[in-house]
Order: C-alpha cells, then sequence, then structure tokens
C-alpha cells in the first residue's frame, strides 16, 4: 500500500512539473527503469534519492511516505515578483496563526 502510494505521489508531481521519465532520471543520475519501477510501486528510491526528488520538486521528503495528503503550488511559471508575493502572504499566515495562538 505505501509502496503504491509512494509510487503515486512521484508520478503526480513528475507529470505536474512536465518530466518524463527519462528527464527525472537524468537529473538524479538514475535509470528510467528505476523511476518506472518507483512510480509502479514495484521498489522505493533510495534516501539519497528522496532527498534529490524533494529538491526537484521543492518538497519535503515526507510528502512521498505521509499518509497526509499534501496540497502543491508550482510557482515555476511565476515571475520573481509574483514569487516573492506568495512567500509573503505565507509568511504573514504563519505568524497569524502564532499570533492566534499566544491570544488562548
Amino acid at each position: 500500500m505505501l509502496s503504491k502510494r509512494v509510487g503515486m505521489r512521484i508520478r503526480e508531481v513528475r507529470e505536474q512539473s512536465g518530466l518524463t521519465q527519462e528527464e527525472l532520471a537524468k537529473r538524479i543520475h538514475v535509470s528510467r527503469s528505476s523511476v518506472e519501477s518507483w512510480e509502479c510501486g514495484q521498489t522505493y528510491p533510495s534516501i539519497d534519492n528522496c532527498v534529490a526528488l524533494s529538491k526537484i520538486f521543492h518538497l519535503s521528503t515526507d510528502y512521498f511516505f505521509s499518509a497526509v495528503p499534501c496540497k502543491r503550488v508550482i510557482l515555476d511559471q511565476f515571475s520573481e515578483r509574483e514569487k516573492q508575493m506568495v512567500y509573503e502572504m505565507l509568511a504573514f499566515f504563519d505568524e497569524e496563526k502564532k499570533v492566534g495562538k499566544s491570544r488562548l
């Protein structure tokens, strides 16, 4: 069950990023069949490959293994100014959460 979930998440983020299995394999220095094996749930990526995947897709390694679904926003198509606005908005909400907890 876990291997299927890991594989589905790898495939999902790879496809959302517009990468083929071959392109992803080249970026993390593995064979295309390794990526295919992960995506089919036959094997797991090594710890080093999990770290590489998390860096490529800007995700925590937990994303691939966690049972809790996570929302992901791809900012690759945004300008640097637009990305900065998103980061500032997220920082604002983080700060609001902290302030809200201190009021309790």
